[in-house]
């Protein structure tokens, strides 16, 4: 258990604090407000990333999908003058499967990833057929492979995360902002940004992006294991467009509830990375807050009617008091 849920020493204690376990969060939330029909929206990276061009909002590019095992043998066509890219599978979580490649050297046909590692046109030519069989997918299904640009993270992480690309998960209700938090890779993570594996959570003060509480494997930390970095001087810059990201998200998809990922690059600010129809909990640990009553609250006392910036603004006008 998490240092911050060791201190209540009962289920009833919990409920008290407002903590949401995961069938209430199943039954009470997700199941009330997240239509099955809608959950390819997100579950399918392709998918979502068709829908956020449509309305504006900014995504890594695309450079190419493989949706067939007979297709696997192109990926020397479809990337062909690109020397940095990620391969990834379109319905993976957690982010399995994922696999960065920083300097692709076309003579050689050398792939080199993120940890350094080389890798040759067979092993890569292998994790595509990997992805398509469904190995990393939801439920083991038939998958297909994206293949996108690079992010380059911007300089305000570069001393908090290790090789991998941090980013920000804000979980947003009925539209709203509700909480955020930031994943920041570590070696012990692997380079991903994945709290499962390793990776640290820092919760954020959604009004202002500013670092809460840090945490690593069940663990509270405030300092960067890889590079010593100071956690709780974390703030993150073009915060607002980061919100209005996820309550964007909501329009787009129709979820009530859902996590939005959003990167920040160094060239182009702020790009949601993908979706989540059924977020995980850390990110109350990562906050120091139970997120019952964040939701509850907003079931109170948040307007309806709102547009996705004027949603915004009431959630940043009303934290900051």
């Amino acid at each position: 258990m998490f240092a911050w849920l060791k201190s209540f020493a009962s289920p009833q204690e919990l409920a008290r604090a407002g903590v949401l376990g995961m069938n209430r969060r199943n039954f009470d939330v997700i199941s009330k407000y997240n239509r099955r029909c809608l959950y390819p929206l997100v579950d399918d990276k392709v998918k979502t990333k068709e829908l956020a061009g449509k309305i504006g909002i900014s995504t890594p590019r695309l450079i190419g999908t493989i949706e067939y095992q007979f297709e696997a043998k192109n990926i020397l066509d479809i990337i062909s003058g690109q020397t940095e890219f990620v391969i990834k599978p379109a319905q993976g979580s957690g982010g399995k499967g994922v696999l960065v490649v920083r300097d692709y050297q076309e003579r050689e046909r050398v792939f080199i990833t993120a940890s350094g590692r080389r890798l040759t046109y067979n092993e890569v030519y292998q994790h595509i057929s990997n992805i398509l069989s469904g190995l990393y997918s939801l439920g083991g299904k038939y998958d297909t492979a994206v293949i996108e640009e690079l992010v380059h993270f911007s300089d305000i992480f570069k001393d908090y995360s290790y090789q991998g690309v941090p980013d920000v998960r804000v979980i947003v209700y009925k539209g709203f902002p509700a909480l955020a938090m930031t994943r920041l890779p570590t070696r012990a993570s692997g380079g991903r940004a994945n709290l499962h594996q390793g990776a640290i959570g820092v919760g954020l003060d959604i009004a202002t992006g500013r670092a809460l509480h840090g945490v690593c494997r069940d663990r509270p930390i405030a300092v960067q294991p890889d590079t010593g970095a100071d956690l709780m001087k974390i703030e993150v810059p073009y915060w607002r467009e980061h919100l209005l990201i996820g309550a964007q998200a909501y329009e787009m998809t129709g979820l009530g509830y859902l996590g939005a990922d959003i990167v920040l690059d160094a060239r182009r600010g702020p790009m949601m990375l993908e979706l989540n129809a059924r977020p995980g909990l850390a990110i109350q640990i990562a906050n120091g807050i139970g997120l019952k009553h964040r939701l509850q609250e907003i079931d109170r006392t948040y307007p309806s009617g709102l547009s996705a910036e004027e949603r915004v603004d009431f959630v940043l006008n009303r934290r900051a008091k």
